[in-house]
């Protein structure tokens, strides 16, 4: 039986490496990079029947490796993983031919049920993963990544976010949405 075959692809050598081990151990053929180019000229050598691909990295990002992996091969099942997630982003992920999105923290288990899940007929027509986080939740995560940059400082985290501090504070107390 011959082993599916995924490309990597996360400038995060630690998470990158051990999504390797693990789907490795699940029988997959790993290759991984830490860059666009990188992955790029992997996949010219051999191109992969499947692919996970961080949205964000220095130089060149995920969105446009998307598009690369696409061209050199249609029939790549290209993911996108990232912590900094939007419905913007999900829907041109797709566009440019990923079959999904899936937000970090992921594991294999995740990332393999997500390909599992593409492979499934659509029950709608919608182009966003099922997985894809609401507005309102991409929101709020948006907002506490912003304060945790700013060191919790509100006032800072409200210009960097273009809104008045007082609407800032309000939505920082509310719960995360779902």
């Amino acid at each position: 039986m011959e082993c599916e075959s995924l490309l990597l692809v996360d400038d995060d050598t630690v998470f990158r490496k051990r999504l390797a081990r693990a789907f490795t151990a699940r029988g997959w053929d790993v290759r991984d990079a830490g860059d666009a180019d990188e992955a790029v000229t992997l996949a010219r050598e051999e191109s992969p029947e499947h692919a996970i691909v961080d949205l964000r990295m220095p130089g060149r990002g995920g969105l446009e490796v998307v598009r690369d992996l696409h061209a050199i091969d249609p029939s790549t099942r290209i993911l996108v993983l990232t912590g900094y997630g939007s419905i913007a982003t999900a829907v041109e992920a797709v566009r440019l031919g990923a079959i999904g999105y899936v937000a970090k923290p992921a594991d294999v288990d995740d990332l393999l049920a997500a390909f599992a899940r593409a492979a499934l007929p659509p029950l709608t027509a919608s182009p966003v993963d099922y997985d894809a986080p609401s507005l309102a939740r991409a929101e709020w995560e948006h907002i506490h990544r912003v304060l945790a940059d700013c060191a919790g400082n509100v006032s800072e985290a409200a210009r960097r976010l273009g809104v008045h501090r007082r609407s800032l504070q309000r939505k920082i107390q509310k719960f995360a949405p779902k």
